[in-house]
């Protein structure tokens, strides 16, 4: 077992034990079982992390299984996307499985239970059916076709399965005891009909088990040792046991494990409402870098190393918490610190004209290079030459006519450097009708180069620049929250009420320097002092803004002591 396991794990303590006790042949074995229905988020990446990362500790397999027993929300697009998003997160299933699969051993079993008085064919419809389950304290109905014989039962269910009734005419339902105080041992439906076609097995069958009959089958199925599971499932165990206790298993059944799922602030992961983002055109799709899905943070340039690193630092408990969005935030920072190489980027651009440049024979402006470094943390990355010339670009918001107090940045009569190039001092500005600054002119020291004064004088401020000759143009994207509430829908009970509408911001001319021209798509660089931005994995020369510079969480926990 590796260092992976550590003490706030309390499922792998389980799976250690059970190795130590030869439970199971020492074999440990998991599965991760989403339902198709839409693409994967962050509360995914922790049942993925863990599932999978359980079996690799204890040199078992996890498999990939898709929980596809729903036809009617289900397709091929979402299998896709989650094989997608945990190849990307950096796991290989055992094998790769539907539930589908096993319909048919899934139907066997239920004419078992059919034959052994232990299911029955109930008539009634879906609202009936949940009406007479009763509630907490409150009795249950029973269903008046419950004492339906075996034969009977069987012949009902084989017409079912021959397509012989409508959709929602007919049910079969385990018959446990309508009085428990466990609601879902109350006679749960474990098939309803559907004539609709499914992705996998076409029109094959019109009879679908639902989640709670295929999910422990198919663990036993396929052999699962530790079946691992979110703490909403925890008052399924009961039944999960059940139907293993009564079906004839030719090995040890597996056993359910519930933990806390993960939940951040500012982010909803209900599939409901992320769909209905994508259907109403909030966001531009599942993939969104404003999402919390997997594929939307991979487009925004999150490193899935982060998002790994994050679901195993907060560890595996029962207790439901929400961690705060900039904690996350901040294992992305870290880990793009690291990797990232560095560039110069002006979002807003001002011309900045260096009226004391020096001119070749024909007039024209000289043309210097300065190598800087493509990472100062890992020096290993190398240098790289940027192009200076007498014609730059700075942010706007880098100079100010009448700056304000504290202002250190350039402004009429005061000097700054040009990061890794000169010390320059600003002299007037250029209008236009309207009163805009469209320029700044200055003068620059040639005994400066590379950014530090002979004589010794200091300045207190350095500022990035790009060449405005060699400049090339770039669409940037800035992103806020999604959501403006730290728990959305707390206020209202409905969560797209706290939709931010200034969640995103489009900057057109950006300026970048020309060696992000050739960065690869989906690569994250660092804007200097602006922030890591990731190159769009289409769309040539844009960018996502994927985190800023200041870590937030860090400061937070710095003001708390």
């Amino acid at each position: 077992m590796t260092e992976a396991a550590t003490s706030n794990d309390f499922i792998r303590e389980i799976v250690r034990r059970d190795v130590e006790a030869g439970r199971y042949g020492g074999r440990v074995q998991t599965r991760f079982p989403p339902e198709p229905n839409g693409y994967l988020h962050i509360g995914h990446a922790k049942a993925i992390v863990q599932d999978f990362g359980v079996a690799e500790d204890f040199d078992g397999v996890c498999n990939l299984r898709l929980d596809d027993t729903n036809p009617d929300t289900e397709e091929a697009e979402y299998v896709d996307s989650i094989k997608g998003d945990i190849a990307w997160l950096g796991y290989t299933p055992g094998v790769v499985v539907h539930a589908s699969d096993y319909f048919s051993q899934l139907y066997d079993w239920a004419e078992y239970l059919v034959t052994q008085g232990l299911a029955y064919v109930d008539d009634q419809d879906g609202e009936t059916i949940s009406a007479q389950r009763g509630g907490f304290g409150k009795p249950g109905v029973e269903s008046p076709f419950r004492d339906r014989t075996p034969d009977e039962n069987l012949d009902l269910l084989r017409r079912m399965r021959a397509g012989e009734f409508g959709d929602g005419t007919k049910c079969l339902r385990a018959k446990i005891d309508m009085q428990a105080e466990n609601m879902w041992l109350r006679d749960p439906v474990m098939y309803r009909i559907r004539h609709a076609h499914h992705h996998n097995t076409g029109d094959e069958w019109c009879l679908y088990p639902t989640y709670d009959w295929a999910h422990g089958q198919s663990d036993a199925i396929e052999g699962v040792t530790h079946s691992i599971c979110t703490l909403e499932f925890d008052s399924h165990r009961p039944l999960y046991d059940w139907f293993l206790a009564n079906l004839p298993l030719t090995s040890e059944a597996p056993h359910q494990y519930e933990f806390a799922r993960l939940e951040l602030t500012h982010t909803i992961t209900s599939k409901r409402r992320l769909k209905k983002l994508v259907e109403d055109g909030v966001v531009d799709g599942w993939d969104d870098p404003r999402m919390p899905t997997l594929s939307g943070m991979r487009r925004r340039g999150y490193p899935s190393a982060a998002i790994r690193d994050f679901c195993t630092a907060i560890g595996t408990t029962r207790n439901n918490s929400v961690k705060a969005i900039e904690e996350f935030e901040s294992f992305v920072r870290r880990e793009l610190n690291r990797t990232a190489q560095r560039r110069m980027a002006v979002l807003r651009p001002l011309k900045l004209v260096i009226t004391n440049w020096p001119t070749d024979a024909a007039g024209a402006p000289l043309v210097e290079h300065f190598e800087v470094a493509n990472n100062p943390e890992n020096l290993a990355d190398g240098v790289r030459s940027v192009a200076f010339s007498g014609e730059l670009c700075i942010e706007e918001d880098d100079f100010a006519e009448v700056p304000p107090p504290k202002f250190f940045r350039l402004s009429p009569g005061r000097e700054v450097r040009l990061r890794g190039a000169y010390f320059v001092t600003a002299t007037d500005v250029v209008k236009d009708d309207s009163g805009a600054i469209v320029a700044v002119n200055c003068t620059y020291d040639p005994a400066t180069r590379g950014g530090d004064s002979p004589d010794g004088r200091k300045v207190k401020s350095t500022m990035h620049w790009v060449s405005a000759p060699h400049a090339v143009d770039a669409t940037v994207a800035l992103y806020e929250r999604l959501f403006t509430a730290a728990a959305p829908g707390e206020r209202t009970g409905e969560a797209l009420d706290d939709l931010n509408p200034a969640s995103r911001t489009l900057l057109t001319g950006c300026k970048l320097e020309a060696a992000l021209a050739e960065v690869k798509p989906g690569e994250v660089v660092q804007f200097e002092r602006l922030g890591y931005f990731a190159a769009d994995a289409d769309a040539p020369l844009v960018f996502h803004r994927t985190v800023g510079l200041r870590d937030e969480f860090a400061a937070a926990q710095k003001r708390q002591g």
